[in-house]
């Protein structure tokens, strides 16, 4: 699974979850750090990336277009890397079967 971190959720993700996601990235990897919601989007769609975000944008993004991306949308507020890192690493296996469910989001609270 290839996951692409948004601007919200710190670079450092990815090196720390490298065991688990390893095709993991983050958006200032591809120089898109700057960008539009709709761009950054387009670029999941094109390269099969489902994008992490804390964003909410997304998740309506996906209500109107549909998949893909598919979206892991972390909803705990203000949190530190460390408890982000400890939430993916919970609930690796939802995330890893997010792309062969029906869903278009996967919550986590």
């Amino acid at each position: 699974m290839n996951l692409l971190f948004d601007q919200n959720l710190s670079y450092k993700l990815v090196n720390r979850l490298a065991d688990v996601f390893p095709n993991a990235s983050h958006i200032k990897d591809f120089s898109l750090s700057n960008e539009g919601d709709i761009k950054v989007w387009d670029f999941a769609q094109k390269n099969d990336f489902t994008i992490v975000t804390q964003d909410s944008d997304f998740y309506d993004l996906a209500l109107v277009n549909g998949t893909p991306p598919k979206i892991v949308w972390i909803r705990a507020g203000n949190s530190s890397t460390k408890f982000i890192e400890d939430l993916m690493r919970t609930n690796a296996l939802n995330i890893l079967n997010l792309n062969s469910s029906h869903k278009i989001c996967l919550e986590l609270i």
